[in-house]
């Protein structure tokens, strides 16, 4: 018995040491002999920093600009606001603009802000919307006006009836998380 699982050892080691290597799980299946190939391109261009300059003052503002030799010119400066219980640290707010040479040779301008409202950028190249045509404005008016007199109308109907103030607090309550409640005039 101690032969056999003797025997038994044996070739297992024998099976086990003369087993081909497998391909590395979670490796794209490269074989181990291979190396695989380089995943950024080199440049071989190098582009000079001409300019570059920052400030940071104690209060958190700051000013940066650098220039490269390939035409890009860049500028910002930064503050903090707004300090409260529900911004501790402030809101950063960020004023800049840039520039670069785009591949027709032609100058691209950007200015931008950045602020709690998000990233806001102009310049000639961003398409705008067209104008609301004069009709559709005054429409659009025409209806801002009847929401408007149709608050007011509930406003002053709550004030004279305690029930309708209740159900329309509930809908307002309502409509803030989502649940959208249909009219209450005829209630």
């Amino acid at each position: 018995m101690k032969t056999f699982s003797f025997i038994l050892c044996l070739c297992a080691i024998v099976v086990t040491g003369s087993a081909k290597p497998q391909l590395r799980p979670n490796a794209n299946n490269i074989p181990l002999d291979e190396k695989p190939e380089p995943r950024h391109r080199e440049s071989t261009t190098w582009i000079p920093i001409l300019k570059f300059n920052k400030e940071q003052s104690e209060d958190g503002s700051y000013r940066t600009e650098y220039e490269t030799g390939n035409s890009i010119v860049h500028e910002e400066t930064g503050f903090l606001k707004d300090f409260s219980d529900t911004n501790p640290n402030g809101v950063l707010v960020q004023h800049g603009q840039y520039s670069y040479l785009s591949p027709e040779g032609e100058t691209i301008n950007v200015q931008y802000t950045a602020d709690e409202h998000g990233f806001r950028a102009t310049g000639d190249h961003i398409p705008t919307p067209p104008a609301i045509p004069e009709e559709i404005q005054k429409g659009l008016d025409q209806i801002y006006a009847g929401i408007k007199l149709q608050q007011e109308r509930l406003e002053q109907r709550a004030k004279s009836d305690p029930d309708f103030a209740k159900k329309l607090e509930e809908r307002r309550l309502a409509n803030k998380n989502g649940q959208y409640v249909g009219l209450l005039e005829n209630n």
